[in-house]
């Protein structure tokens, strides 16, 4: 057999084992071999949720511009609402993966239990203000009296609904630090395809259910999630995991729980900064128009699917670097980020040349009209020109987070997201009257700034003596 073959028969049976679970420990071994089994599955995993995103938009932009803009603006407010359950995952991922590097796995238990009491009381409070206030949160964001009246069910059903988006998330970070991202996955691929099964059917009606339009789309993505949450706890309370439920571990731990909220601190404030001028960009972009505002928030779901196998890669170094340091080898650590990087950088160069050269072609799949498709894809090809800064820097991040440090990441944030890309956007959109291209290009000068200020200081090395 050619070395050709034999190496295509390697990766192969890598990939099998990476999905299947079957390999827990990344504490020894070839780093470039552990780096590989723990991003197949985060990969695929992000790449569903990448599907998700194009599948919604895909069919609700068949309803109306409306529909569109209205799913950008909810998007925008919820993402602000959730940087909580993302610093809750942080700290999740960090925790869980150290504790499986000391081989405490009842620790790892234990900690897992608190971040689910936290998600649920979370997503509590976002219920009950999503089901009353849905037409105020959509008029805060700038949105017109036609599109709050046309899109408000939307808005009402998936915040009303958020546990089972909040746990799906923190659950999955649970057990990505325990390093089964293989179920993380499976998670997923149960979710969205529910979704791209029942999306067309609440939407635009099937039978006996009637047409939903916008809303329908929230109605499946709920029931969606819903039924792989239960599948998450099934496999916690009986299934194949490394963490293990049991009913006397279902009690308030306090301090178990106060050093969860303390990691998460920092993670909750690092996405805080970074929605809450999601949000301002979003209400800056409304300016425009509706049709401006429905081109960019295709182009942001199409380039979703290539942040989130990137985000995958960025995952996987964040376990790698949690487990090592649990086990006492920081510069193994190290090593699992540098390369987990370059991997990250090579593929998204590979997506911007894409996006650069068949950028107008991709939105006209989701939408021919003519403003929609000119803004679009002017925002896919600005954005991907910073593809290689994004690669490097958005696992960088992740490795800061991996480690606990979650304060470092949050102060990088705040200089590129607060101090420097929101008054570069309102200068250059409407000061300068650059119009939407001053937000593109405010974006992705943000973003490489990020990666620049992250790599300066994850040299220094202080992420290796963080405690949790």
């Amino acid at each position: 057999m050619s070395s050709d073959k034999l190496s295509l028969v390697k990766i192969l049976k890598y990939f099998k084992i990476a999905v299947t679970g079957k390999e827990q420990d990344f504490t020894s071994g070839s780093i470039r071999r552990a780096v590989f089994m723990l991003a197949i599955p985060m990969i695929l995993e992000m790449l569903m949720e990448s599907i998700f995103a194009v599948v919604d938009i895909f069919y609700v932009s068949k309803v109306s511009v409306n529909a569109v803009a209205t799913i950008g603006l909810t998007e925008s407010v919820v993402t602000l609402i959730y940087a909580v359950a993302i610093g809750l995952s942080m700290a999740a991922t960090a925790v869980v993966a150290r504790r499986i590097g000391e081989k405490d796995l009842k620790g790892a238990s234990q900690a897992s239990v608190q971040v689910i009491f936290l998600g649920v009381a979370v997503a509590a409070i976002i219920s009950v203000i999503g089901i009353l206030y849905p037409k105020e949160i959509l008029g805060l964001m700038g949105a017109e009296q036609q599109l709050i009246e046309d899109g408000f069910g939307y808005t009402q059903i998936l915040l009303g609904g958020n546990v089972t988006i909040m746990l799906l998330f923190l659950i999955n970070a649970i057990f990505r630090g325990a390093g089964n991202a293989s179920i993380a996955m499976w998670t997923l691929i149960v979710s969205n395809g529910l979704n791209i099964i029942l999306d067309p059917i609440f939407i635009f009606g099937f039978g006996p259910v009637p047409a939903y339009g916008v809303e329908g789309a929230a109605i499946a993505t709920t029931i969606g999630r819903g039924t792989a949450v239960l599948f998450q706890l099934g496999i916690l309370f009986f299934g194949y995991s490394q963490i293990k439920i049991a009913l006397n571990d279902l009690v308030l731990q306090t301090k178990i729980m106060f050093n969860l909220i303390k990691v998460s601190l920092g993670g909750i404030g690092q996405f805080l900064i970074g929605t809450s001028s999601w949000v301002f960009l979003m209400r800056i972009m409304s300016e425009f128009g509706s049709e401006v505002l429905a081109g960019y928030t295709i182009a942001i779901r199409v380039m979703m699917f290539t942040f989130m196998p990137a985000w995958g890669m960025s995952n996987a170094a964040a376990t790698l670097v949690g487990q090592n340091l649990g086990a006492q080898k920081p510069d193994r650590a190290e090593d699992s980020v540098w390369k987990t990087g370059k991997y990250n950088a090579i593929f998204m160069v590979l997506v911007s040349i894409i996006y650069l050269v068949f950028a107008k072609q991709i939105i006209l799949l989701f939408n021919t009209d003519v403003e929609v498709v000119k803004y679009g894809s002017l925002c896919l090809q600005v954005i991907a020109a910073g593809y290689i800064f994004y690669g490097y820097g958005m696992v960088v991040i992740q490795a800061f987070n991996g480690a606990g440090d979650t304060k470092t990441p949050t102060w990088i944030n705040f200089i590129c997201f607060w101090m420097f890309q929101l008054p570069l956007a309102y200068i250059t959109a409407v000061t300068l009257d650059f119009g939407p291209l001053g937000v593109f290009i405010s974006i992705t000068l943000a973003e490489v700034l990020i990666a620049v200020i992250g790599i300066w200081w994850f040299r220094k090395g202080k992420w290796k003596s963080v405690k949790v």
